[in-house]
């Protein structure tokens, strides 16, 4: 099959998305398949091909918000490169400019459209609205989602059960969604595939010791996160549990808040910030750990909580719908609703490392179910049942089709 990943952000951006877009990548090549990434180009205002990798990058606008940028939504010189990889299939994995691009061309091609919805858009309202207006923006956000999931698209993916709902209770989309939890190279996470000196040189690097507690975050360092109710927390327990560490690991645009707070409270020797950490060191950092704390309420599925149980790290996360087919109280890591069950569950694990090494190992084995492989095999399913069901689609988008095409005919004729 010749799959085509339509997305904003690709690599070397580094993000949960990336991650899940790579792996995916990845797997289907594994099982056989060809797959093209169609992505804005984020280095420079050029287009920029990468033939071996299958790789286009279209040039765009910064648009102020972390490294992404506007692109055009009918990019000409794109759509003339991409013709000749005859796609079967368009997976879109963003909704703006890239993911409209996506919409056009499945249409002009006929050529089915499978989306997945990855980013709950209401949590991110405030960084556009900067705290205005955010009742009206967030009409907009639901409208222009029931537009790109809904019409649009011959089949619907989303991570979770937290999304679904979304769409069939809130949203009231009549179509399919099936739910599939992204999947992750997990091996890469495996203790045995860990460099132990490369692990002391890294602990040794960020001050820690072999006999620290350390509970470890993973993620942007942004309001919707709630990282401060984890310091909060950690500032509340350093006293009864003086080797407790926290390790926020990743970058954003709260960190210098972050790091005001630390000084402020004096946390120095608690509260370590890595900042951006490479990809291939993910692993390292997660082994560092003892513990895996998030209080997001923003996710759609959390892929970082399934790398620290791939990594035999026990996860402790706010009670979230998101976290909820992953985590199991008790069994493969813990759950809290309040600061203060938080801070109570972290002192039970800090003084009772045989229940940290339990949780920890059955996280392991529950981590299995969401390998890249199975992941891969589920989409293929999904991309094979929209071939197979594919209707014409017109309405807004045949419009802007032949709205685009019908003035590049007139300019052309000029």
């Amino acid at each position: 099959m010749r799959i085509g990943i339509f997305t904003e952000t690709y690599t070397p951006y580094i993000s949960g998305l990336v991650t899940s877009e790579v792996m995916l990548k990845d797997a289907l090549e594994r099982l056989g398949h060809t797959v093209y990434v169609v992505t804005a180009n984020l280095e420079s205002f050029h287009y920029d091909y990468d033939e071996k990798e299958h790789v286009l990058r279209i040039p765009g606008i910064p648009t102020g918000i972390y490294d992404s940028r506007l692109t055009s939504i009918y990019p000409i010189k794109a759509v003339n490169i991409i013709k000749n990889w005859k796609l079967d299939i368009i997976h879109s994995q963003t909704e703006f400019a890239i993911g409209t691009f996506a919409r056009l061309l499945a249409f002009q091609l006929d050529i089915p459209l499978v989306h997945t919805y990855h980013t709950m858009y209401e949590d991110y309202i405030h960084y556009v609205t900067k705290g205005y207006f955010n009742k009206s923006s967030k009409k907009i956000v639901e409208y222009l989602t029931l537009f790109y999931c809904d019409k649009t698209a011959s089949e619907l993916i989303v991570p979770t059960k937290k999304t679904y709902d979304l769409f069939k209770e809130k949203y009231k989309v009549d179509k399919n969604i099936h739910i599939i939890p992204t999947g992750i190279e997990l091996e890469r996470f495996y203790q045995e595939n860990i460099d132990e000196e490369k692990l002391a040189t890294l602990r040794k690097k960020q001050g820690l010791k072999n006999d620290d507690f350390v509970a470890i975050f993973v993620g942007r360092l942004a309001q919707e996160k709630n990282i401060v109710f984890l310091m909060d927390v950690v500032k509340d327990l350093v006293k009864s549990c003086p080797k407790l560490k926290l390790l926020i690991v990743g970058d954003g645009p709260d960190m210098e808040e972050y790091q005001e707070y630390i000084q402020n409270e004096k946390l120095q020797e608690h509260i370590i910030m890595t900042g951006k950490a490479k990809w291939e060191d993910m692993p390292y950092y997660y082994h560092l750990a003892n513990i895996f704390l998030t209080a997001s309420h923003s996710e759609t599925q959390g892929l970082t909580v399934i790398e620290a149980m791939a990594s035999e790290v026990t996860p402790i996360c706010i009670d979230d719908e998101s976290f909820a087919s992953t985590v199991i109280d008790g069994l493969n890591g813990r759950i809290f609703n309040t600061k203060k069950e938080c801070k109570e569950i972290i002192k039970e694990l800090y003084n009772d490392n045989k229940q940290v090494k339990k949780l920890s190992k059955q996280a392991r084995i529950n981590s299995e179910r969401y390998s890249s492989k199975y992941f891969a095999e589920s989409v293929l399913d999904v991309y094979k049942y929209a071939i197979e069901h594919k209707e014409n689609r017109l309405g807004v988008i045949g419009k802007l089709v032949d709205k685009i095409k019908g003035d590049k005919d007139e300019m052309d004729s000029k």
